[in-house]
């Protein structure tokens, strides 16, 4: 096993049809969330990040042509979702969704900076969240030793190992 960039046991990004099996040291003993609230996560994210731009420069500016306003909506979404995945377990939109980012290792607390940062760069990059495994973590998830689990989830399994 190899190291990522983020300090996390990297595993190998082999896209294999067959399911994870209890016996299969990558399988997670949780589930992971839906790809479809992932998604709606994501656009609710995309849609704050929008506003606060449109907020900071003005509707005028950010629907002009030629103006660059539009070009912050990125950064501003990586470091939106970075600062409240550090601080709260996952971004604005997880958190309205009902999901949170976790770490595989069992380890209740959020991700720490790096690798939140890491992360949200890398679905910023697009192909990262599109290449994933069969248990529902994308290269983003693999690098960094996370996974986004609903609330459900993270109250059952994760808590529960905090007592």
């Amino acid at each position: 096993m190899t190291s990522s960039i983020c300090g996390a046991p990297a595993y190998p990004c082999r896209v294999s049809s067959a399911v994870p099996t209890s016996t299969d040291r990558r399988a997670l003993p949780f589930e992971t969330a839906s790809w479809a609230r992932r998604v709606l996560a994501l656009l609710v994210d995309w849609v704050l990040s929008t506003l606060l731009v449109i907020f900071v420069a003005g509707w005028h500016r950010f629907q002009t042509v030629g103006d660059s306003s539009s070009l912050f909506v990125l950064p501003v979404y990586v470091v939106e979702s970075a600062l409240l995945t550090t601080l709260m377990g996952g971004s604005f939109g997880k958190l309205v969704t009902r999901l949170r980012t976790v770490r595989i290792d069992g380890d209740p607390r959020p991700l720490d900076p790096m690798r939140t940062i890491a992360r949200q760069i890398m679905v910023a990059v697009v192909i990262p969240p599109l290449i994933f495994r069969p248990d529902g973590r994308g290269v983003h998830d693999l690098s960094c030793g996370s996974a986004t689990v609903t609330l459900q989830t993270y109250r059952s399994f994760f808590r529960r190992l905090a007592d």
